[in-house]
């Protein structure tokens, strides 16, 4: 259904590391773009409902952690995990998770899950707006595949996983190598 559409175009206000600044705290703010992070690249974009949610710190973000080196060997450049919170909340959820390969874009506002039609409501919850779970190939800021839970609606009761996951991602990677 996805396949074949350009990701939305959107700058995402990011916090990076600057050895620079002083103190404590040694980050500074930095836009990045949508071409920043697809544009000449084959990657696997996934989006899930919050950091530090139990799903997504327990399963899904450590399992594309852990593939990083397999999903390479299959064509990927880069693993990004893309969630509605804010940068600081990204960065310190990557620390916690002592992340090497998978990188974080925070998308703050939502602006980005919107356009591309998966910001959800979670009042139920207490979250606000965030992101149904999701996954895509993405090359070259063209989405190549897409993997979406089932069920997609605002204040869904449950958090269905398994359509995302980096073994359905995997599976598909693996299966296009065999066909070309």
């Amino acid at each position: 259904m996805m396949q074949g559409v350009k990701v939305p175009n959107v700058t995402f206000k990011t916090r990076v590391r600057d050895e620079s600044v002083e103190g404590p705290n040694p980050f500074r703010w930095q836009n990045m773009t949508s071409d920043d992070y697809f544009k000449g690249k084959r990657v696997i974009l996934f989006s899930l409902p919050g950091a530090f949610t139990p799903t997504c710190s327990t399963y899904q973000l450590p399992g594309y952690e852990k593939a990083a080196a397999e999903f390479a060997g299959l064509g990927v450049d880069e693993i990004y995990c893309m969630s509605v919170n804010d940068s600081f909340v990204m960065n310190k959820w990557a620390e916690s998770q002592d992340l090497e390969n998978v990188k974080v874009i925070a998308d703050g506002s939502g602006e980005f899950t919107r356009k591309i039609g998966m910001l959800v409501k979670k009042d139920n919850l207490g979250f606000g707006y965030r992101s149904w779970r999701y996954a895509a190939i993405v090359n070259d800021g063209v989405i190549e595949a897409w993997f979406e839970e089932p069920g997609r609606e605002d204040n869904h009761l449950e958090d269905p996983y398994g359509e995302s996951s980096p073994e359905t991602v995997m599976a598909y990677l693996k299966e296009a190598v065999q066909v070309a």
